[in-house]
């Protein structure tokens, strides 16, 4: 309930903040793809029930566009996701969001992986902050993640995310792992 009540306030506040953000990013977009800004896409969350995902079109083409790259360079391609966690389709903290295809790719479709989808997926999460990119490592940072659930953790998972931005992965990083994720259970 507390995780719930948090992701309301926080992506409300969130909202409220950014749309002067979002309409320009909007409008930066538009004029340099002529295109539809968004990027709309059907993931699967908690229960592997499907949702829509929104976030700022990066691509063009299958190619990154110079819009695009500064647009997940700074993360501003993820802020229409507020909506998808005021609208209790996600959180702020928790797995990584995937379409059926990358759960199939993956391998994570069996009993074995079902502990995962218990779970709403995440804007940002402990695999999302792991320096390396891989299935194996991504599985064993969401069911870390999963095992360990608290609001604390939370909290410093997102400041983790924040400070990514001003900091670097690997220093953010350093300081959630130093503050010891697994004394906040």
């Amino acid at each position: 309930m507390l995780k719930r009540t948090a992701d309301i306030l926080f992506s409300l506040t969130g909202l409220i903040l950014t749309l002067p953000v979002q309409l320009i990013c909007v409008l930066v977009s538009l004029a340099a793809d002529h295109q539809n800004p968004f990027f709309i896409q059907t993931r699967m969350g908690a229960g592997k029930r499907d949702f829509t995902i929104l976030k700022l079109r990066t691509m063009k083409n299958n190619e990154i566009t110079f819009i695009g790259k500064i647009f997940r360079r700074t993360g501003l391609d993820e802020l229409p996701q507020l909506w998808n966690i005021l609208f209790g389709q996600m959180s702020f903290v928790g797995p990584r969001p995937l379409t059926k295809a990358d759960a199939e790719r993956l391998g994570w479709n069996d009993q074995f992986h079902a502990v995962r989808w218990k779970v709403k997926p995440g804007l940002t999460g402990l695999a999302q902050l792991s320096p390396v990119c891989h299935r194996k490592m991504s599985w064993f940072f969401d069911q870390k993640y999963i095992q360990c659930s608290s609001f604390l953790l939370d909290m410093k998972i997102m400041i983790s995310s924040v400070l990514v931005l001003f900091v670097g992965k690997q220093k953010a990083v350093k300081w959630l792992y130093s503050a010891n994720y697994e004394r906040t259970r």
